[in-house]
């Protein structure tokens, strides 16, 4: 079952607005709480604190291997993480619902790419692989600098890494563009030969396809979407940075943002978290212990990096907590919904 998104909107509906769609949802019981799970997957060289955030993000601390060395994950990880969202709770508050279900994503941790990839290296064919299994992808950055962890190329670079992930997955874009051009143009139509040869252009300059989304038809961009090409996937960077620089970043996550801002204007974007920080909290199990490490930290709920992550992914997936639908199945249950267009 597919369902719809709403336009997105940035304003907290009033009171008065969540009890009228409060009224219009019931009217529109349901019967199954069948819904797609959305999958994102995080990527980015060896070492760089994936497996770390996505123990975190899952809530699983003993979950995927994090250890100080190249392909400690060589088989991805899954995991499902609910995002909690206030409107739940009122609306759930407001028909008296006896069971509350957020929204949930899947993240999926896969091994360290390495430059080379897309020709083999590391193990490079299995991992771009698990990639394209994913709806978006969480693009983890080192932006910390730590003695004790090795870096695959010896020094914290954060815009020479991401260059080395993003040259690999246009590479392995531009092979099965090329590759259906020869290959399987018989079957094709001069149109989507004709976005072909674009794709094509875009990838060889070293811009994303997804540079070119816009300018697509809704029909040439559903044939894209059957080619499950790598960089059409949405994609954000978070910059992994030390304990310290969680709240306002370092020179690195500058750096890196300053490269982003310049090269992919509104299409990217990032966010700031601490993978070591993030496992060091959900190690936490009691509720108030969490709150006063927050604070001590100087930091509120909704400034972890997971919190910050969570919204991000949401927007990057074209959700937003007002853009899905909440359901109200009769007086009992009151459930987030969430799928693809």
């Amino acid at each position: 079952m597919e369902f719809q998104y709403q336009t997105h909107t940035t304003t907290r509906p009033t009171h008065s607005t969540e009890i009228m769609l409060l009224t219009k949802l019931m009217a529109k019981t349901t019967t199954t709480h069948g819904r797609r799970t959305l999958m994102t997957g995080l990527v980015g060289l060896p070492n760089v604190g994936k497996s770390s955030l996505f123990n975190a993000l899952t809530s699983t601390v003993d979950g995927a291997e994090a250890a100080n060395y190249p392909f400690c994950t060589i088989d991805p990880n899954k995991g499902i993480a609910s995002v909690a969202d206030p409107t739940l709770d009122t609306l759930a508050t407001v028909v008296g619902s006896k069971k509350v279900i957020p929204a949930v994503l899947e993240f999926l941790d896969i091994a360290g790419l390495v430059e080379g990839a897309s020709k083999g290296e590391g193990l490079g064919n299995k991992f771009l692989g698990n990639i394209r299994e994913c709806d978006a992808i969480i693009h983890v950055v080192r932006c910390f600098e730590d003695e004790d962890i090795i870096h695959v190329s010896q020094s914290v670079d954060p815009v020479r890494d991401i260059a080395i992930i993003n040259i690999e997955l246009a590479l392995s874009d531009l092979e099965q563009v090329e590759n259906k051009l020869s290959k399987g143009k018989k079957k094709l139509s001069a149109n989507e030969q004709a976005v072909l040869h674009t794709i094509q252009d875009a990838l060889s300059e070293g811009l994303p396809a997804r540079s070119l989304e816009q300018d697509l038809t809704k029909e040439e961009a559903l044939f894209v979407q059957s080619l499950h090409l790598l960089t059409m996937k949405p994609q954000i960077y978070a910059a992994n940075v030390d304990d310290e620089s969680l709240k306002e970043g370092n020179v690195f996550s500058q750096t890196l943002m300053d490269h982003i801002h310049d090269h992919s204007g509104q299409q990217d974007s990032m966010v700031l978290c601490s993978a070591k920080f993030e496992s060091e909290l959900v190690g936490i199990d009691n509720d108030e212990e969490r709150a006063e490490y927050l604070e001590m930290c100087g930091l509120s709920a909704a400034e972890t990096g997971l919190n910050r992550l969570a919204k991000s992914s949401y927007d990057l997936l074209r959700l937003s907590k007002w853009g899905g639908n909440w359901w109200v199945g009769g007086v009992g249950d009151v459930w987030e919904m969430f799928g693809s267009d």
